[in-house]
């Protein structure tokens, strides 16, 4: 799963939003991007960053309450390294923050 999470105060900046079609189309295509489902504890969490081009990644949740869920993305991927690469190659990486976590396996 990933929560695509603004820096900025909901509804501040309309016309600087990034536009994420050529995103979405591309990973719908590719079939990397599904449906929700549940999470797992938010201690599985890795957040990702880019800033001036440095891929930024730290593990767990963010922690700024000034920080807003805007939607989220479920997806199908080999492993967390190319949940990385989907997440990195999003718009909103740039202008806030996304945050990967594992779905929950609830026949474990």
């Amino acid at each position: 799963m990933m929560f695509v999470c603004t820096d900025l105060e909901p509804d501040t900046d309309k016309e600087n939003e990034p536009d994420i079609d050529v995103w979405v189309s591309e990973n719908d295509a590719s079939g990397r991007r599904l449906e929700g489902m549940a999470l797992a504890a938010e201690s599985t969490a890795t957040t990702v960053r880019v800033r001036n081009g440095e891929l930024l990644i730290s593990d767990g949740p963010f922690a700024e309450t000034q920080e807003v869920i805007v939607g989220f993305d479920l997806l199908e991927c080999a492993d967390l390294d190319e949940a990385i690469e989907v997440a990195r190659a999003h718009p909103m990486a740039r202008a806030g923050r996304l945050e990967l976590r594992p779905v929950a396996d609830w026949e474990q």
